[in-house]
């Protein structure tokens, strides 16, 4: 299977696009959101890395060059190194990642990247013979590591990195301030606020959320893209993130280190086996 016909997009305008893997029918499958700037392209997650995004970019037309101008660097960013992520960032030359998660990454960690792919997920395979017990998240080398505050320039549009832990170590959120677009990653999006895996924290997501709907609070944002899901609003995001603090209580804690215990010894069992072929 092409890269063209593993992958679907969609123009939100602006610069944006909205790109799925069509065949990976999950829960957990990853928005992917590229975001052309006039100096320097950016795709923000990469999905599996069944096919190779780049590949997917050049036949769809995605990163042409404006008339008479040079082709622009393009760099992947991580907003953290979980499988549905992070797979693909092995297609691309530059790529970023909070420090938080940079060894992980480099390590080709896939406890930390919670690599759980089954066959019943992948509605056609992306070439004869492959199984999902097959599926890892390579070692691969991030060539910038992001921090708290750190900008991403694009020449025409900026995005600003904020460290959100809690899901992961190393989540971010992209912010561009000037359109007040925030990229959320798996910090927020439209359902069930995942902190149950090896290295959430609760504590640390009811920080998360406190800033954003400080963001919120403060006007400065009015549109989130998210990891998964559909786009939403910042009233959607101000009730997101405020019902996940009031629910944060002595039972939710009981609840997700149980949870925790549970995923953790999975993980761990299927990551053998996978290191063992």
């Amino acid at each position: 299977m092409s890269a063209l016909e593993w992958f679907a997009h969609k123009s939100l305008g602006g610069g944006i696009f909205w790109i799925q893997e069509r065949f990976y029918e999950s829960g957990n499958r990853a928005n992917i959101w590229l975001v052309r700037g006039s100096e320097r392209d950016v795709v923000i997650d990469a999905g599996l890395g069944l096919r190779s995004l780049p590949d997917y970019f050049r036949d769809a037309g995605l990163l042409a060059p404006a008339e008479g101008a040079g082709p622009r660097p393009l760099l992947a960013v991580a907003t953290h190194v979980h499988f549905d992520h992070s797979g693909g960032l092995q297609h691309f030359e530059e790529v970023a990642v909070h420090s938080a998660e940079a060894a992980a990454l480099l390590q080709g960690d896939n406890y930390e990247a919670v690599t759980w792919l089954s066959d019943r997920e992948v509605a056609r395979p992306p070439r004869p013979g492959w199984s999902a017990r097959q599926f890892r998240v390579p070692p691969v080398r991030p060539s910038r590591l992001l921090q708290e505050g750190d900008v991403i320039n694009l020449g025409d549009r900026q995005l600003t990195v904020m460290h959100m832990p809690g899901h992961s170590r190393g989540s971010i959120c992209l912010h561009d301030k000037d359109r007040k677009i925030l990229f959320s990653g798996d910090v927020v999006y439209d359902g069930s606020m995942i902190d149950w895996l090896p290295y959430s924290r609760i504590s640390d997501y009811v920080a998360s959320c406190q800033r954003l709907m400080e963001l919120v609070d403060r006007g400065l944002v009015e549109k989130v893209l998210p990891g998964h899901f559909n786009i939403f609003g910042a009233e959607r995001l101000y009730q997101l993130a405020s019902n996940y603090i009031s629910q944060a209580g002595v039972c939710h804690k009981i609840s997700t280190c149980a949870m925790r215990s549970i995923a953790s010894i999975a993980l761990r069992v299927a990551n053998s086996r996978i290191s063992s072929q």
